[in-house]
């Protein structure tokens, strides 16, 4: 799902706090088709499994606020919103402007009022204390550590009291076997992960393994589940 990506450290249009020096992708309409050819042929649906997993572990509610860091092209941020209906708020954010604009358009044309803005985990233009959620998939494996320590207390700081996080990410390469390892994307530590998500103030830590199919490229993920001190 990665073959289109760049890395881009000032793009060119964008806000200032809209830059990164974290991956970011510049696909739009590209990244649905490829991710949906990469997840039917390649991972035996997998992916799209391992976000329903995630969507699941949030126990999202009707009436609450929910925020997707590194949305791309809002698919999960929109199964969100059908979960927290008319009365709840969705919002996605990713470094992307043309992953925000595909996922603008999907949301008007299914008439969800999920909203999208063009963003970074590290500077989130968020008050103090207004989700109730916060999800990160198959993103945090694009931050070197010291982004990934800003994220996430940055993460704690738009949480409320008692939210809810779930990180899911891609296996690292070096943990892959067969077919997986051959998948180009990069992954993360789940370990180290759990290490850094302690250290920015979340407790009652649960982790879970994706592992990879036989016969798959998938290379196997690991999901946390948290909540705010």
């Amino acid at each position: 799902m990665h073959s289109f990506a760049h890395h881009n450290h000032s793009a060119a249009g964008n806000a200032q706090d809209s830059e990164t020096h974290g991956l970011v992708l510049k696909e739009g309409w590209r990244y649905d088709l490829h991710g949906w050819l990469m997840d039917t042929f390649r991972f035996r649906s997998q992916a799209h499994r391992l976000k329903r997993r995630a969507v699941a572990l949030a126990n999202v509610r009707p009436g609450e606020r929910a925020l997707d860091v590194g949305c791309g092209t809002g698919t999960l941020a929109l199964d969100v919103q059908r979960r927290v209906g008319a009365t709840g708020r969705v919002v996605g954010i990713d470094p992307g402007a043309q992953q925000i604009a595909r996922a603008r358009s999907k949301a008007a044309r299914r008439h969800l009022p999920a909203e999208f803005q063009v963003g970074v985990i590290e500077r989130l233009a968020f008050p103090d204390q207004t989700f109730d959620v916060v999800f990160s998939t198959l993103m945090m494996h694009h931050l070197s550590d010291t982004l990934k320590r800003q994220g996430l207390a940055e993460v704690a700081r738009v949480l409320k009291r008692g939210g809810r996080l779930v990180i899911a990410d891609f296996t690292r390469k070096q943990d892959r076997q067969g077919r997986a390892a051959r998948f180009h994307a990069g992954g993360s530590s789940i370990q180290d992960l759990v290490a850094l998500v302690k250290d920015a103030g979340f407790e009652h830590l649960d982790t879970e393994e994706a592992p990879p199919l036989r016969f798959s490229a998938f290379p196997g993920a690991g999901i946390i589940s948290a909540r705010k001190r």
